[in-house]
């Protein structure tokens, strides 16, 4: 079997995460954040809509780690993502974190909200 190491370019690959807190480009984020392949940063959680809102028409799908584990997103965070066209895909945050680096290896249009693990 014949391994390649993935790259990723300039795009913003997450290297970890832990209690609280996820690394992406040597730069360590406390509580939840929003990560998408040209930035990262804090995000507000399911009250912040606004956040995710501002990637209509640069991404496809935005996963959304719920923290240890999956668990349900609140109707009103889903509905208004959906209605501007982005999708929406709940899992819980280490998930999140894998498939969002898989996806941005192959190029893919993804970004990531994430509540911390504890």
């Amino acid at each position: 079997m014949r391994l390649t190491e993935v790259t990723y370019g300039s795009a913003k690959a997450i290297e970890g995460y832990g209690p609280g807190f996820f690394r992406v480009v040597g730069h360590v984020l406390r509580g939840p954040c929003l990560i998408t392949p040209w930035d990262a940063g804090p995000w507000g959680g399911f009250d912040d809509t606004a956040s995710p809102l501002t990637l209509v028409d640069r991404i496809d799908v935005l996963f959304v780690g719920t923290g240890t584990s999956l668990s349900h997103l609140p109707p009103a965070f889903r509905e208004a993502l959906e209605a501007k066209g982005i999708g929406v895909e709940p899992m819980a945050s280490p998930t999140a974190c894998r498939t969002y680096n898989v996806l941005l290896g192959e190029g893919r249009r993804v970004a990531v909200a994430l509540l911390p693990v504890t």
